[in-house]
């Protein structure tokens, strides 16, 4: 074997052993189908910022190298008229997102329509799968108070699980594994620390099954000083499937080996490729989550 294949195959095996989950569906299935979406109505992060000499930002790429990788299509657009087509093409969705994406964008993008948004939430119940990654909860904000939990989130949020508030600097915070055994995390040990830019989140869904935890503890800034909360999850929408993980401010974050594994975890088990136990057990592992701070 010449040196250039026994180093392909040896990369194929690494990355067999990273991440072990089925990708290419069975021989009498077509190859899965996602549809990233990166429209920016407020912010728009450097990750998704295309460059005027750029077809795709930082995050889009990446995905699109993921997908290349194992073995799944991906549509990434910033056109929000794509939701009042056909999404039946689509096995799920990909969110990284800010602001009422019905609203004129900051980044140019055409605006999802209400019928739109509308058929997105009925995909998902239908039994899409659904992926948020940061920002995806800064997107369809809830009227009222920003450090106060509401009653009845807006139908976006409720679909997603919980809603960002505010984040403070970017510093390096622990990770705590709390469901060692779903996709994507079963070689994270009991936690892990990152750089990264953490938001500080509210209106969380009873039902969620909580992968991550925000360990609060040693944190700067106040919004900071409160009981951990949950930073990466899952829960069930009626048919569907919804993951959301925190991370993914950063570019290194996108290029990291740990993300890489959260997000890909994630991607399978909304697909349905992977099964896991995801039986809600927020008030287990972080009952003071609902405890917010006002800076």
């Amino acid at each position: 074997m010449k040196r250039r294949e026994m180093l392909q195959t040896t990369a194929a095996a690494v990355a067999a052993a990273s991440f072990p989950w089925q990708w290419v569906a069975a021989a009498d299935r077509r190859r899965q189908h996602v549809l990233m979406f990166t429209k920016s109505v407020t912010f728009e992060h450097s990750v998704v910022r295309r460059r005027q000499q750029q077809k795709l930002a930082h995050a889009e790429r990446v995905v699109k190298q993921l997908a290349d990788q194992h073995g799944f299509d991906v549509t990434i657009t910033k056109d929000g008229g794509i939701f009042d087509s056909d999404l039946d093409r689509f096995d799920g969705f990909l969110f990284y997102t800010t602001g009422d994406l019905t609203k004129p964008a900051g980044d140019g993008s055409p605006p999802m329509s209400a019928a739109g948004k509308q058929r997105l939430l009925d995909a998902v119940a239908g039994g899409k799968g659904f992926v948020g990654s940061h920002c995806a909860s800064d997107t369809f904000h809830t009227p009222g108070e920003r450090y106060e939990n509401q009653t009845e989130p807006d139908p976006y949020i409720a679909m997603l699980g919980g809603e960002f508030i505010v984040h403070g600097a970017q510093q390096i915070s622990r990770q705590r594994v709390v469901s060692p055994t779903f996709p994507g995390v079963q070689k994270l040990g009991d936690g892990f620390e990152m750089l990264e830019e953490w938001y500080a989140l509210k209106n969380f869904s009873h039902d969620l099954h909580v992968i991550l935890v925000q360990e609060t503890k040693g944190m700067k800034g106040p919004m900071y000083q409160r009981p951990p909360y949950p930073s990466t999850w899952a829960r069930r929408h009626e048919k569907g499937r919804v993951f959301y993980t925190s991370m993914g401010h950063r570019e290194d974050v996108w290029t990291n080996d740990i993300f890489h594994q959260v997000l890909l975890g994630g991607l399978s088990w909304t697909l349905g490729n992977v099964e896991a136990d995801v039986t809600p057990n927020i008030d287990r592992v972080t009952p003071g989550a609902w405890v917010l701070k006002n800076s």
